[in-house]
């Protein structure tokens, strides 16, 4: 793979913008991915061992269409035969929107009717491909993409995307629907966050301004209550296409604990986070229980299973508090920690432990596209 060329008369941000997406993918390892004929429960399995959060499936070459129409496609470098197919990659949240889809799963089915879960999670793994949005499509970045238009579609909520190695496709910059190759990576979000990071010192300052004068915080919050069950904050998730939702505590306020609370414009005492990707480390006897537990409880559980572990060397569970900054904190500090505590969300509160805001990673990439373009 070429590295990008750069030259010594150009500015850092230039050199920045210069930077190709094979660059961020050098060090990463081969792709994981799960058969077709996979269960959920055998997905789910993967994702643990991997310590990863999005699995592709593979099928045998031409008898599927891919999300969203693509024909990504690995095959043998020597002879260019077709190996398997890539028809979508799935996510933990396809796994519990799969869980919750029954419009009848109340909180008692789910503690008295064992049979049910263990049905849901012998399913096919091919049958969720498009649970969410996102799993509708499935991209590819050309290795010689540059990091400025990688940015531009992951600022559009695009998560991950694969990049192939040596390609057998013409050598063309940009995104791609139809890829041969003998092997892919994975690019993510937190992959181009964490190389922006590095590279903050490139970016004329911006990465020391505040996230409020980037314009970098969403006030449109979607929270749970330290009284919503698991498998409420499951179905929430579900209908409204999120990966993570804040726990905030209930106090006398009137709501519907089972409903999503749109905090826009009124804060509300953080006390945790409920992410779809803190579930994949159950197994399914304690997922049964866990349904039935409040979101909170469960949080308080998991965050001491080592299961929760980051990844190698990162500590052996999740913190307990939320991860959280400012309005006034620096769009690096914002950085810092995500990366650090490897979330794709970081809360923003007020001096009082209010919450009043949002910084995603998309937000992140949409705010240092603009600056570096």
């Amino acid at each position: 793979m070429q590295r990008s060329p750069t030259s010594s008369s150009s500015t850092p941000k230039q050199r920045l913008r210069e930077q190709r997406v094979g660059d961020l993918i050098l060090h990463k390892r081969r792709l994981v991915d799960v058969p077709h004929t996979a269960s959920l429960a055998d997905t789910m399995n993967v994702l643990v061992t991997n310590r990863v959060l999005a699995v592709p499936v593979a099928a045998p070459p031409g008898r599927w269409i891919g999300a969203g129409g693509s024909m990504i496609l690995e095959a043998d470098q020597e002879t260019g035969a077709v190996r398997k197919q890539y028809i979508g990659i799935v996510t933990m949240l396809d796994i519990l929107s799969h869980i919750a889809e029954d419009g009848d799963y109340d909180v008692e089915k789910v503690r008295d009717d064992q049979r049910d879960l263990g049905k849901k999670m012998a399913t096919p793994v091919s049958l969720v491909i498009g649970h969410n949005l996102e799993g509708l499509s499935l991209w590819t970045f050309n290795p010689n993409t540059s990091i400025l238009d990688c940015m531009e579609v992951l600022s559009k909520g695009i998560h991950r995307a694969l990049v192939p190695i040596d390609s057998h496709m013409e050598n063309i910059a940009g995104v791609e629907l139809v890829e041969s190759a003998p092997s892919y990576r994975m690019l993510t979000q937190m992959d181009v966050v964490q190389f922006l990071k590095d590279h903050s010192s490139e970016m004329e300052g911006i990465a020391t301004r505040s996230i409020r004068e980037v314009g970098a915080v969403s006030r449109h919050v979607y929270v749970i209550t330290d009284q919503t069950k698991v498998i409420e904050a499951i179905k929430c998730m579900r209908v409204a296409m999120i990966n993570a939702v804040p726990i905030v505590a209930s106090e006398d306020f009137e709501h519907d604990h089972s409903q999503l609370l749109d905090l826009e414009g009124e804060g509300r005492k953080l006390m945790g986070t409920f992410s779809a990707t803190d579930l994949r480390g159950c197994h399914l006897a304690t997922l049964q229980s866990w349904l039935s537990a409040t979101a909170l409880d469960f949080t308080e559980k998991i965050s001491k299973s080592p299961l929760c572990a980051v990844g190698p060397g990162q500590g052996s569970a999740r913190p307990r508090e939320p991860v959280t900054c400012t309005d006034g904190s620096s769009l690096a500090e914002a950085m810092d920690k995500a990366v650090e505590k490897h979330v794709h969300r970081v809360w923003v509160v007020d001096q009082q432990g209010l919450l009043t805001g949002v910084v995603s990673l998309t937000d992140m990439i949409r705010v240092l596209r603009v600056a570096i373009a």
